[in-house]
């Protein structure tokens, strides 16, 4: 049985806080998360959780997966910046230039993300979280389009993109060359069964298409990596 995706998932100095922030900028209800920390409740149908779980280290570097906010005008994207900034973001500087079109921000803990100007077709019919967008390999893409059951939307020059057969936020992989790895991920991905007597079967699946063990079970929950030392967790429903 394939995984289905269940959350993004933040690890944060503040969890609560971090929480309040995008649920205010994406207008997510917030509740207490099942497994550990709190969550945003998907945004319709073909949506995920945002979840928040509470880690002491520290960001170091940016991040290897970011949102893309997407508007649908200048005014609206205009309006999405100065309610991110309102809540808390900052601006930052990741090398982006001016003709590019987008406003690079992050939040309060320093995870970034970007509010896409309007027009941008690859990203039209995507919802507000118009895409995760991840510096990775082509194989890492593939890996995630047989995990996930989710078709290829885009391969080529070695970029990637997935997309949800119900539409939703795209999964893009920029290709080589990959930034270094500084210090553990802030982000992750959390896939969720349907029943509890499948997950060992689920894992070994997982591991066959290229991903690693990185833990033993515990508590119904499994730590892998994909083929480019991605972390991400598989979990059984609570």
């Amino acid at each position: 049985m394939t995984s289905q995706l269940f959350a993004v998932c933040f690890s944060a100095n503040q969890p609560l806080h971090l929480a309040q922030f995008w649920s205010g900028v994406l207008d997510r209800t917030l509740i207490d998360d099942p497994h550990d920390g709190v969550a945003l409740l998907p945004a319709g149908e073909a949506g995920f959780r945002i979840r928040f779980v509470p880690t002491r280290e520290p960001k170091v570097g940016q991040n290897r997966a970011h949102f893309d906010l997407t508007s649908g005008s200048l005014d609206e994207q205009q309006q999405t910046v100065a309610r991110s900034l309102a809540l808390g973001a900052r601006h930052v500087d990741v090398g982006q230039r001016p003709e590019e079109g987008h406003v690079v921000l992050a939040d309060p803990e320093g995870n970034e993300f970007c509010v896409i100007g309007p027009g941008n077709n690859f990203l039209a019919d995507c919802g507000f979280v118009g895409a995760l967008a991840g510096d990775g390999s082509q194989a890492v893409g593939y890996f995630w389009s047989e995990a996930l059951g989710w078709p290829l939307v885009w391969d080529q020059d070695e970029e990637t993109a997935i997309q949800s057969p119900h539409g939703g936020t795209k999964f893009t992989w920029g290709g080589p060359p990959l930034m270094p790895r500084l210090g553990k991920d802030r982000l992750h991905l959390d896939l969720a069964l349907a029943v509890h007597s499948e997950l060992e079967e689920e894992v070994d699946r997982l591991l066959s298409l290229g991903a690693t063990r990185i833990g033993s079970s515990q508590g119904g929950r499994v730590v892998l990596a994909d083929p480019d030392g991605n972390e991400f967790c598989v979990l059984t429903p609570r």
